[in-house]
C-alpha cells in the first residue's frame, strides 16, 4: 500500500544542512501534509522528491521503484505531478490550450498524420473532461491571464492532472487565495483524491486546512522530522506545540 518512501535523505547547501536524515512514508490514496516554519526544509524536500534536486545521501522510492536522482521529466512520467507555490501556467494561452499542451506532452508526438488526427480529437475531449473536473469547463476559451488567482491555481492543478499522476504534490495550494477560494480549492482536492484514488502530499501554512483534510501530518523543523502522525497526534505532541503550533492553535 506504500506509494512513496523517503529514507534518510540528507541535503546540504554549502555549510547549511537543509535536510537532516528525513524519513517519510506515504500510503496510496492518503492525504498527507508536510508542515513547518519558514526555512524548515519543506520546499527542499519536495524538490528532492520530484527530481529538481539530488540528495547528498538517502533514497526516494515511488511505487516500489528507486527514483533517487532521476530527472524531473522521467519522474513525471512515472506518475508524480506537482504544482508550485508560484503559479506555473502559460498566461498567453487559453485555459483549454494550457491543458491540451500538457496532454500532448504526456501522450508524446507521432509522425503518423492519421494517428495525430485521432489523438487530436481524443486529447480535445480529455482536455475538456479535466477542465470540467476542476470546475473550469465553462472558461475553456478564456485567456489564462484573466483568470482569478484561485482559478489560475485550479488551472495549474488541471495541468498536473494531464500527466495522469498517481501522486500529486502541491506546494501551498491556497497561497494568496481568499477564504472562499481556499474552501473551494480544498473541496476540489478532496473530491479529486476520493474519486480518482489520487494520493496528495502538500505543504500549507493555513492550519485550519491542514487539520481539516489531512489524514497524516509530517512536521519539519530545521530540516529534521520532529513529528509524524495523525492530526490528533500532532496537536497533542508537546514538541510540535512548543516549536510550531503554539498553545492556542494546539488547543
Amino acid at each position: 500500500m506504500v506509494i512513496l518512501e523517503v529514507r534518510d535523505v540528507v541535503k546540504s547547501f554549502g555549510g547549511l544542512r537543509a535536510l537532516q536524515e528525513v524519513t517519510l512514508t506515504v500510503k496510496k490514496g492518503e492525504i498527507r501534509a508536510v508542515i513547518g516554519p519558514n526555512g524548515a526544509g519543506k520546499s527542499t524536500l519536495f524538490n528532492v522528491m520530484t527530481g529538481l534536486l539530488s540528495p547528498d545521501s538517502g533514497s526516494v522510492r515511488f511505487d516500489g521503484e528507486q527514483i533517487t536522482g532521476m530527472p524531473p521529466h522521467r519522474i513525471i512520467r512515472k506518475g508524480i505531478g506537482r504544482s508550485f507555490q508560484i503559479t506555473n501556467i502559460f498566461p498567453r494561452m487559453s485555459v483549454f490550450e494550457n491543458v491540451q499542451v500538457a496532454l500532448f506532452s504526456h501522450h508524446g508526438k507521432s509522425r503518423n498524420p492519421l494517428s495525430m488526427a485521432r489523438k487530436f480529437k481524443e486529447i480535445g475531449e480529455e482536455t475538456l473532461g479535466i477542465l470540467d473536473r476542476v470546475g473550469l469547463g465553462e472558461k475553456y476559451d478564456a485567456s489564462a491571464s484573466v483568470l482569478s488567482h484561485g482559478d489560475q491555481k485550479r488551472l495549474e492543478i488541471a495541468i498536473s492532472l494531464a500527466s495522469r499522476p498517481k501522486l500529486l504534490m502541491l506546494d501551498e495550494p491556497t497561497a494568496g487565495m481568499s477564504r472562499f477560494e481556499s474552501r473551494e480549492t480544498v473541496a476540489l482536492l478532496q473530491k479529486i483524491s476520493r474519486e480518482q484514488g489520487l494520493t496528495l502530499v502538500f505543504t500549507e501554512h493555513d492550519m485550519d486546512i491542514v487539520f481539516g483534510i489531512s489524514e497524516k501530518i509530517t512536521v519539519l523543523q530545521q530540516g529534521a522530522v520532529i513529528a509524524d502522525g495523525t492530526p490528533a497526534e500532532i496537536k497533542a505532541n508537546p514538541e510540535v506545540r512548543k516549536a510550531y503550533l503554539g498553545e492556542e492553535i494546539a488547543e
